[in-house]
């Protein structure tokens, strides 16, 4: 029995060594461009798998996920934040997306939406070494991460004209839920008419009145040349 300790022992011993050897090396090739061996990424998929089941199992997800308001509000975060990475109805891929790896799913693909509580739990802390970034360290509240979970559970069954009309209803890019507050970014210029040259009686600069913000439109192509 010590024997077969000590053998278990001085192959572990030795296992380390190895993996420590490895590491410091510097042999293991970190490049994108080079996708891990099957063994490997199983063993990653199984992990991340795994630890976000056990994440979300007591999750309480919104009833109202359906809401067309929580929908319309979920595009114009998504439009903003997910689209280049994620897709959308009528567009086939882009320049991030075809550089990351792993490469991140098509969620506008029917049958790519994971449940929701998966989805609310990936956007707000994101996935190490994957590219998934933690959008609630950047400001995002758990009500509008709820409002992009309800859209991409929409977003399979629309096309490309619907997707865009969506988009194009929405506000934007927000990140508190239903109100905004103070962190919603609306995409609408704030552009104001200059004052008249002309001078009134009392010796003024009459002012026009200031010209309504005009929506700027989403663009969906990134116009960008190779």
């Amino acid at each position: 029995m010590k024997r077969f300790l000590m053998g278990v022992l001085t192959t572990l011993i030795v296992g380390a060594g190895v993996g420590a050897w490895f590491v410091y090396s510097g042999l293991f090739d970190v490049s994108a461009d080079t996708p891990h061996n099957t063994l490997v990424y199983r063993m990653i998929e199984t992990a991340r798998d795994n630890a976000i089941d056990r994440q979300v199992r007591d999750a309480i997800v919104p009833a109202n996920l359906a809401d067309d308001e929580r929908i319309r509000r979920g595009a114009g975060n998504y439009a903003a934040m997910c689209v280049e990475c994620h897709l959308a109805p009528g567009k086939s891929n882009s320049e991030i997306r075809m550089g990351l790896y792993p490469e991140p799913p098509d969620l506008a693909q029917p049958g790519k939406a994971d449940a929701a509580a998966r989805q609310f739990w990936v956007i707000k802390h994101g996935i190490k070494a994957s590219g998934m970034p933690a959008w609630s360290k950047g400001g995002i509240e758990d009500e509008s991460i709820w409002d992009i979970v309800a859209f991409l559970q929409k977003m399979p069954t629309l096309n490309a004209d619907q997707y865009a009309a969506l988009v194009e209803s929405s506000e934007g890019h927000s990140h508190g839920g239903p109100a905004g507050g103070d962190n919603h970014h609306d995409e609408a210029a704030s552009a104001h008419a200059p004052h008249d040259a002309a001078e009134s009686e009392h010796g003024h600069a009459e002012k026009t009145a200031p010209v309504a913000a005009k929506k700027k439109p989403h663009d969906l192509t990134d116009g960008h040349a190779h």
